[in-house]
């Protein structure tokens, strides 16, 4: 808490916030299908320890559902094998005051709340390794069928144009429109967040994805420093470094990270990167964020595409529905797909490196003095890209800046001097939002009906809205 910016942080006591909104109403929906998850699963057990632990684990999310929903104190979480991370987050609730779930700072209530729910599985032995939401996950990737699909076959398209010819993006202008629209197809990629999108159907969810979704979404990216990052890389390349590292702290599993490695791939087959490193996070967090197995999980189901999307969900099975056959050049397409990034990620191109610093449940203003070598490993990086909402409000502080505030000021020490460039890629899906220009925030809250003198900045509450921004640290 010492490090943390000294502007007042979103509170979960404010009834203008989405704060406010996501312990009444998200949470719960959240926990209650995290019940229902492990339900499923337990029923499919034959071992009765298995399932004895499985029917506590249900009792102690249950507990905690009653918790969040009648406003009960946050409680000390167990001890588990990372006591360093359980006293952190303990201390930090008696440096709060024992806060209430309806008077808590919204960051930190939400980080504990899944950190909490780790330890119902870290603690158990036959449940350690589950992750509630890898059904979600998959499903959800299974339903972005079609932009799947869509992606794939440019994607091979342009990698063999580019490996036919060493000079096909050698025209500034084409590299930098293609520069442009592989990391607008990454921005809007994170608009399937399964945490935020509780009430929507599969339908809605489609609807966020495919080309004519992106170009109609382009005139909503308010802060847009894409230029400025693609001179960055270009520079590095003109100028001749052999190691131009890109970092990618990972958001969402799934769809989103699909489309990760589609601008992972695309960042090294054009030269503009030499290796990618993929930041994903340690437990199961904010319902869809990337874990090590996710990445392995997607691999696993393009290279066999026929089988996955063939294969009817459960969802299908009870509406006795068949998905329709991929044509041959679809399996193709993705099989390119798979051996692409299987073979980068075998030349050492393309790594995972986690850390459980992400989990931890403060801003990022405290990433360098609490986790000085994680500060370190950023620092070689060309270009750090944080991904998704949840990254952009720990870069933030979740604070209460005025909107005018330049994004450099609002990140703190991972800003100028901190010897990492960051860029932040954002769908806004909650109240903090800075570099805007003045007057900018009040016509936002005019198109989206409100008043312009309302407290409540709704407009940012729901993904329609993203921001790019640039901090050159470096």
């Amino acid at each position: 808490m010492d490090y943390d910016t000294k502007t007042p942080q979103s509170i979960t006591s404010d009834v203008n916030s989405f704060a406010n909104d996501s312990v009444r109403n998200r949470w719960p929906v959240i926990l209650t299908q995290a019940i229902d998850d492990v339900h499923r699963t337990v029923n499919t057990l034959e071992n009765p320890e298995a399932q004895a632990e499985g029917k506590k684990i249900i009792e102690e999310l249950g507990t905690l559902k009653y918790e969040v929903l009648h406003d009960r104190k946050l409680t000390p979480i167990v001890n588990d094998e990372y006591p360093e991370e359980v006293e952190a987050y303990n201390r930090e609730i008696e440096q709060r005051g024992n806060p209430s779930w309806l008077d808590v700072p919204w960051l930190f209530s939400e980080c504990y709340m899944y950190r909490r729910i780790s330890t119902f599985f870290s603690l158990s032995t036959h449940w350690k390794d589950y992750d509630i939401f890898a059904r979600q996950k998959m499903d959800t990737f299974r339903t972005s069928r079609k932009a799947v699909l869509e992606l794939a076959t440019r994607y091979r398209e342009l990698v063999n144009q580019l490996a036919a010819d060493k000079n096909a993006t050698h025209d500034i202008e084409a590299e930098k429109l293609l520069f442009a629209e592989f990391f607008e197809i990454c921005l809007w990629g994170n608009a399937t967040d399964l945490s935020l999108l509780t009430n929507l159907t599969y339908e809605d969810i489609q609807k966020l994805q495919g080309s004519e979704a992106r170009k109609n979404a382009e005139k909503n990216i308010l802060i847009n420093n894409l230029p400025q990052a693609y001179e960055l890389l270009k520079k590095a390349q003109q100028d001749g470094q052999t190691e131009r590292r890109v970092d990618i702290v990972l958001d969402n599993a799934g769809f989103e990270l699909y489309v990760d490695l589609i601008l992972a791939g695309f960042l090294l087959a054009s030269g503009l990167a030499t290796q990618i490193v993929l930041r994903p996070k340690s437990i199961p967090w904010f319902v869809s964020d990337v874990l090590p197995s996710d990445f392995s999980a997607l691999l696993n189901a393009i290279s066999d595409p026929k089988t996955f999307f063939e294969t009817p969900s459960d969802e299908e099975k009870l509406q006795d529905k068949t998905p329709a056959p991929l044509a041959g050049t679809e399996e193709d397409d993705l099989k390119f797909v798979f051996q692409h990034w299987a073979q980068a990620h075998a030349d050492g191109q393309l790594i995972m490196r986690p850390h459980r610093y992400w989990t931890r449940g403060g801003s990022f203003w405290r990433l360098p003095k609490e986790a000085p070598e994680l500060h370190e490993d950023l620092k070689p990086a060309q270009l750090v890209i944080f991904k998704g909402d949840l990254n952009y409000r720990k870069l933030t502080g979740d604070a209460h800046w005025d909107t005018t505030t330049p994004f450099t000021e609002a990140i703190g020490p991972l800003g100028p001097g901190s010897g990492v460039n960051v860029l932040s890629l954002r769908t806004c899906k909650a109240d903090v939002v800075v570099g805007l220009k003045p007057g900018q925030d009040e016509e936002l809250k005019a198109l989206n009906g409100q008043d312009p003198n309302d407290k409540a900045r709704k407009w940012a509450w729901y993904g329609k809205w993203a921001v790019v921004c640039l901090s050159q640290g470096n």
